[in-house]
């Protein structure tokens, strides 16, 4: 589950996304790396390519570098569905080496098939922060959700959470945007977010170069919402997700695969599994120096004293 914001432990996903590649032993392999790594979740990504891109939708930029530039964005995402019938098997499969399991809905049927299998908790992707009614029904889940902000405005994380907020209280959905902004502008509402919802920093490019990590927007949203903040990395090695740890994150997330010479798109702004390891070390690392604050000799200094 997502930690409290009164303790350092952090909550390390594993993102295999879809470096799977439609290949089901690659899939089960990529959870036992990250359960191997001492991740405390393994992540994938549940989606119907149909309703995800049209057909005259382009790749994106980094795609075009790393897949087959004239494949279209469809055809390549078809490529890298998780068969459904795969979940209930890699879900049991993750609780049987220590590990998590969780998925990313990107449509209303993937998200009520993976509310069926009983997810813990939601993350709702970058793409889908001013999709609302996507948004509405992950949070009348009720479950603990992770809202990453790649790519959006402060004005657009706050619609977000209001739409979330009136999913919290409301059995409806809204049917003007007014009844939004109203169940918004209550504090107690607002107070419901605070134990619900962890807001993930995130810049959509890969791998992000890091002029542009721009780790203090992390600052930024814990300041505007009072909310716990995450990071999700999409950079090159494990500076940065440390680093965002010192920073406050109590979410890391960062894409993960067994070979970065792999085809597909997230391959190359990947970690394999010796770096996974050492980036949760180095953050189970960070917590145990993080201390309790209090200015006092230490066990260790009383001879040098």
């Amino acid at each position: 589950m997502i930690p409290s914001a009164s303790n350092h432990r952090v909550h390390v996903i594993a993102e295999a996304g879809v470096n799977h590649n439609g290949q089901r032993d690659l899939a089960f392999a990529l959870v036992e790396a990250a359960a191997a790594a001492g991740a405390d979740s393994v992540k994938f990504q549940t989606f119907d390519a149909g309703k995800l891109a049209a057909k005259s939708a382009p790749k994106a930029a980094y795609q075009k570098h790393t897949t087959d530039a004239g494949e279209s964005q469809l055809a390549m995402l078809r490529k890298l569905e998780l068969p459904r019938e795969w979940h209930a098997e890699l879900k049991e499969h993750a609780r049987a080496c220590g590990i998590q399991f969780l998925s990313t809905a990107f449509d209303l049927d993937s998200l009520g098939f993976l509310e069926g299998l009983g997810m813990p908790m939601f993350k709702i992707p970058s793409g889908e922060v001013t999709n609302g009614p996507l948004v509405w029904r992950f949070a009348a889940t009720r479950k603990p959700l992770i809202l990453s902000t790649g790519m959006a405005t402060l004005a657009e994380v706050e619609q977000a959470l209001a739409v979330i907020t009136h999913a919290l209280v409301s059995d409806s959905e809204p049917t003007q945007s007014d009844d939004v902004w109203r169940a918004w502008s209550r504090p107690d509402n607002r107070a419901r977010l605070h134990e619900h919802v962890t807001l993930l920093h995130c810049t959509s490019q890969y791998p992000t170069p890091f002029a542009e990590v721009n780790l203090k927007a992390m600052d930024t949203l814990a300041n505007a919402f009072g909310l716990k903040v995450g990071y999700s990395d999409h950079t090159e090695g494990t500076v940065i997700p440390v680093a965002a740890v010192a920073r406050g994150a109590t979410v890391i997330e960062k894409h993960f695969t067994l070979d970065r010479s792999l085809p597909g798109p997230d391959h190359k702004a990947s970690l394999e599994p010796p770096e996974l390891e050492r980036m949760v070390r180095d953050i189970r690392a960070l917590e145990v120096a993080f201390g309790d604050g209090v200015k006092a000799p230490q066990p260790s200094e009383w001879d040098t004293r």
